[in-house]
């Protein structure tokens, strides 16, 4: 089936699913993706061929579960499965070859693998959820209680038992695979004769139970051991449990901890034997005496009993059988998002001691995560551990804005050096007050001693996609900023902070989605944060402000129901497809999307909507909070405004003519009734004029074509005369920054943000902010590690490093290269990976002369925006680009000097003559 000539392109990567390896897959979305390499230029594949396999043996020996075929097709993204249904709970195994524009064809891939999800009906075989306790219905409380929850009576009081569960079995036989799919609720820790399965943190990942709830799939074939195994777990609360005790943003209890798992083992003769949670399993309590998932947590160490989860513990008598809980409620499906791990672990820098016998370990860095303790005392002592973003004037950990109180107790068994590190909670934090021991460099006999004590930064583990870096050193200095507090809010849901509230505030994942996409794979958290809005949608349509609701924030003023926040609803599933070309979560949010935009329009006057919370922390004169400086109406009217018109495009991409016509003059009535209210023709000015109110009608396009240059250079004006100092807030800064980006106005972006005597990004580091703080001026009384305000994020990536996509793009098949070099920038590099592969974008300048070098991954095509009037000047490699066969001049722009030349895959090197008046 192939030809004799090497091909010009081998496959380098394969993924299912948008993964190396996917769990949880269904036969009706199962995709497949591969990125290609060549040591040629203008690379293309032309045909593929894809054979899947219920082992490697049979996909080498041609015992193939589907094979394509050879398929004339360009396309190496999200090609659908195309075989029969797969047989669920198992282990798959796939290849792809692919053939150049020659017609020659690559060598096989190295397999990729997958595992499907288990059956909706059966698929569980019996396995009963179980318990160590059970909660009377009558004392549930869901929707949670906002703040104490102290009104609450009897309900919520009761510490839940954290359980751990054992189950013995024995194997007699070669295995051929074995796997688990195991769910706890709130999170669990999965253990096999001794050992913790995978390397998860909190998992599964948090949902609102009543609607859905995530399993997860681990392949133990190499795990499991002839003769006698122990399978266990322990149980923690996480959002399933909150309680009346300690800090807690909210209290809400769907029930006690429970778990249900199956084990499935398929043995080399063909049988199959199942393990499933029931009554036959033990339950005892484990040495966690307190989790929450706001509060922190208690360890008893003296509680341990040693070797629980292996086989040779034989003293489980004093265990009881396990109790049969009733289900959640919520469908059981197979996570999909990267589950939070452990991804970086942070020494200390110093150890201070304000107070005597109140250690600080700094760790020179504000991230969310958990401590590692290691401890030698007597049984008894104990530790206490308070983490900290900031320091009080006494120097003591500051929980002021951050919950308190949230700390962890280490209760020591007196056997040595003890570690420990929690495992059903996480904080945002920089500092920990150690009180009860000291370093071990404190010459005192009285206390138990610290001889260790780390940071261990939790987060998902979503793959890196991106990297920036400049010559202007503040510049780094915000990425760092900015990516510090990404990392520490992309969770299971991508938060607002990592400690007051953790909780999913819907505004930002549009409004920073660019921001985060540049740096992380985002497919499948957005994917889990649109069905998270699928569950929250309420019947007459709301979508409310987070998601999932864990507690309804009906405070009359727009903290529940903020179009800037709901509007999430429409925009994700949009972006998603952008980004990584998937139409079908635009299908499956189709009913959520329309029913959302009919609910705003059910609160419109003349078109007009008017609630919400606005630009939420704009700089104005008042402390921030609600909008000062623009109109609510305005950004409330405009982003009801993009809703319509994002649908008119979605429903043209997904053949939906009638909709898309409906959508699109619904969009031109909005328009105009809102140029109407808020726009003064004769002053070119929106509203107030505030930065806010000038950039949004500017980026989603209600201001007319007409209007456009006056209400720009309104805007430019305007900054300049406020001393270029920053006001927009967390909705109006994303669309300030693109305004002014997409109008050639980079440079006074740069001017606004290249310094640190205004409350901004260089005013932040200044006053030693080490992520992003929740305000423009870092103030104390507010988060300091807070994911929103960081949009200039974006623009380090598509502006300073120029890697866009074409409007007409898709999954960044088009790409477009046009950076803006401004200020003293003498050079950036920067690089991101694309569903096609790496694409980088790398420039130097100097008074005279610039320099751009430029990779494009293979089948994807790219223009070249090339800053130079003389495009005689302008070389490739030091041939002049109007010579070269392999790339084409599109356009020479006398307007704005530049020159923009179109390529395809590839390395390229462009030099050229800088203009002295830049």
């Amino acid at each position: 089936m192939g030809c004799s000539q090497e091909a010009s392109i081998q496959v380098v990567s394969v993924q299912s699913n948008g993964k190396t390896v996917s769990r949880g897959v269904l036969s009706e979305t199962l995709s497949f993706s591969w990125e290609m390499s060549s040591a040629k230029r203008n690379q293309y594949q032309t045909a593929r061929q894809i054979i899947v396999a219920a082992s490697v043996e049979e996909l080498e020996s041609g015992d193939y579960v589907w094979d394509s075929a050879k398929q004339e097709d360009t396309n190496n993204t999200r090609i659908p499965y195309g075989g029969t249904s797969l047989q669920p709970a198992q282990k798959n195994v796939w290849k792809v070859r692919v053939w150049d524009e020659n017609g020659a064809v690559s060598d096989w891939s190295s397999p990729g693998t997958f595992y499907t999800a288990l059956p909706d009906s059966g698929g569980w075989k019996g396995a009963e959820w179980i318990g160590y306790e059970r909660l009377p219905d009558s004392m549930q409380v869901v929707p949670g209680v906002h703040g104490s929850g102290d009104d609450l009576g009897e309900k919520g009081q009761k510490r839940p038992v954290i359980p751990q569960f054992r189950k013995f079995f024995s194997i007699d036989k070669p295995v051929k695979e074995a796997l688990l799919f195991i769910s706890g609720l709130g999170h669990y820790e999965a253990r096999l004769n001794g050992q913790k399965i995978g390397d998860r943190f909190l998992a599964p990942g948090w949902t609102d139970y009543q609607e859905t709830v995530f399993y997860n799939t681990y392949d133990l074939t190499d795990q499991l051991s002839q003769g006698e195994n122990v399978l266990g777990a322990t149980v923690g609360n996480g959002f399933h449990n909150v309680n009346r005790e300690r800090y807690r943003k909210l209290v809400i209890n769907y029930g006690m901890p429970r778990m249900i798992s199956r084990l499935k083992i398929v043995f080399e003769d063909g049988s199959v034997r199942n393990i499933v949670t029931d009554s036959g399993w033990k339950t005892s309590p484990s040495p966690i005496t307190y989790s929450s998932i706001y509060g922190g947590e208690n360890y008893d160490a003296r509680l341990e009993q040693p070797g629980w989860d292996s086989p040779d513990f034989n003293t489980d008598e004093d265990w009881k059988s396990a109790l049969a809980l009733d289900a959640p409620g919520g469908q059981l499906e197979a996570q999909i998002n990267y589950p939070v791990k452990i991804m970086d672990t942070l020494e200390v820098k110093r150890i201070l001691e304000p107070e005597p016998g109140k250690y600080i370990y700094d760790f020179g860095q504000n991230a969310s995560g958990i401590m590692q303790l290691e401890v030698k005392g007597k049984k008894g002592e104990e530790v206490i551990l308070r983490p900290a973003e900031l320091l009080s004037d006494e120097g003591l950990a500051n929980q002021d804005a951050t919950g308190s109180p949230h700390y962890y107790k280490y209760t020591l068994k007196g056997e040595g050096t003890e570690t420990w590190q929690p495992k059903f909670t996480y904080y945002g934090f920089r500092y920990i007050q150690v009180e009860g021991a000291a370093p071990d460099s404190v010459e005192q006999e009285i206390k138990p001693k610290v001889s260790d004590l780390k940071f261990l930064h939790t987060r998902s583990s979503a793959p890196r996609t991106g990297h920036f870096e400049t010559s202007y050193e503040l510049f780094n200095n915000i990425y760092s900023l900015i990516n510090w507090a990404i990392k520490s809010n992309i969770q299971s849901v991508v938060t607002d902070c990592p400690h007051r509230e953790k909780l999913g505030w819907m505004e930002q994942t549009h409004l920073m989605g660019g921001s985060i996409h540049y740096n992380y794979h985002l497919y499948h958290l957005y994917k889990k944060l649109v069905f998270d809005m699928m569950d929250a949608q309420t019947e007459e349509g709301l979508v409310p402000n987070i998601a999932p609701e864990y507690v309804e924030f009906n405070w009359g003023i727009g903290f529940r129901d903020s179009p800037e926040w709901g509007s999430a609803s429409v925009i994700l599933p949009w972006m998603i497809y952008k980004w990584y070309g998937d139409t079908q979560i635009m299908e499956e949010a189709w009913p959520m999307m329309t029913k959302y935009v009919d609910y705003l329009q059910s609160k419109v006057d003349n078109h007009i909507v008017s609630h919400g919370l606005g630009d939420w922390y704009d700089h104005g004169p008042e402390p921030p909070g609600l909008a000062q400086l623009t109109p609510k109406a305005l950004t409330a009217t405009a982003i009801y405004y993009y809703d319509v018109k994002l649908l008119g495009e979605m429903a043209e991409t997904l053949r939906k003519a009638d909709q898309a016509e409906s959508y699109s003059a619904r969009a031109e009535d909005i328009k105009q009734a809102f140029n109407k209210r808020f726009y003064n023709g004769e002053s070119g000015v929106y509203a107030t004029g505030s930065q806010t109110s000038m950039a949004m009608p500017l980026v989603v396009g209600l201001a007319d074509s007409l209007d456009q240059k006056q209400v720009f250079k309104n805007l430019t004006d305007s900054i300049r005369a406020n001393d270029k100092a920053l006001t927009a807030g967390d909705v109006g800064f994303n669309y300030l920054v693109k305004a002014l980006e997409q109008g050639g106005a980079s440079q006074l972006l740069y001017e606004m943000n290249a310094r640190d005597d205004v409350p901004g990004y260089g005013f932040q580091l200044k006053k030693g902010a080490t992520a992003l703080t929740e305000s423009w001026a870092a103030l104390k009384r507010v988060s300091n590690n807070h994911l929103m305000l960081g949009h200039i994020m974006e623009w380090f990536y598509s502006g300073l490093g120029g890697i866009q996509q074409t409007e007409d793009s898709k999954a960044y098949e088009h790409i477009l290269i046009e950076p803006d070099m401004v200020g003293k920038i003498e050079w950036t590099k920067a690089w991101y990976d694309s569903p096609n592969g790496r694409i980088k974008s790398a420039w130097e300048q100097s008074e005279d002369h610039g320099e751009i070098n430029v990779t494009i991954p293979v089948n994807a095509t790219a223009t070249v925006v090339i800053p130079s009037a003389d495009v005689g000047q302008t070389t490739e490699s030091g041939i002049p680009v109007e010579n070269h066969d392999d790339i084409e001049v599109q356009k020479v722009s006398e307007a704005n000097s530049t020159t923009r030349i179109r390529l395809g895959s590839g390395t390229y090197n462009f030099q050229f003559k800088r203009l002295q008046d830049r």
